[in-house]
């Protein structure tokens, strides 16, 4: 059976705590982003070397290899979207479908091993590109295409959410 795409705003991750896992996103900088991603890293190795890694739990939630392939692109896209910000103020962000994604990818066949990899490296490039931004950049803004306006610490905040929620989903 198919998932069926998420097409929920999850902004309001930026005004209140989530109810779902707990993730609260309010003083948070981009520097302690980092720090919370370099905790994150070795909880997902763990989620990847499961046995039951390639299991939905349902038929209509994705595994923790779907999920660890998401957010090994999460870490993609947002140090990219951050670079875009760092360059220029007002940047525009190309859409990016995460469901069509998990199937043009087909993050379900995926070797675990090699997701658990590339999920590390791009992790620990995207935690190092937030340890890295300087405080004077904190305000740069970026736009998503649906118009949600971001700031340097807004994209922050809101990435590690879908990085946290995500362990809270394969928790199991």
């Amino acid at each position: 059976m198919a998932i069926t795409p998420d097409s929920k705003d999850w902004t309001w991750v930026l005004e209140r705590k989530c109810p779902e896992c707990g993730f609260d996103a309010i003083g948070l900088t981009p520097h302690d982003v980092a720090e919370r991603v370099s905790a994150t890293l070795p909880r997902w190795d763990a989620a990847l070397r499961r046995d039951d890694v390639l299991e939905r739990p349902d038929p209509v939630t994705w595994s923790p290899l779907e999920y660890g392939y998401h957010v090994r692109d999460v870490f993609e896209l947002f140090r990219k979207r951050l670079g875009l910000m760092l360059a220029e103020d007002g940047a525009q962000f190309e859409n990016w479908d995460q469901d069509a994604t998990a199937v043009e990818k087909s993050y379900a066949d995926a070797d675990p091993a090699v997701v658990r990899a590339e999920l590390a490296e791009q992790g620990t490039a995207t935690r190092d590109a937030f340890a890295a931004v300087p405080e004077d950049a904190y305000g740069r803004r970026g736009l998503r295409s649906n118009g949600s306006e971001f700031t340097v610490v807004t994209l922050a905040q809101y990435f590690l959410h879908d990085v946290e929620h995500h362990l809270h989903d394969v928790r199991g």
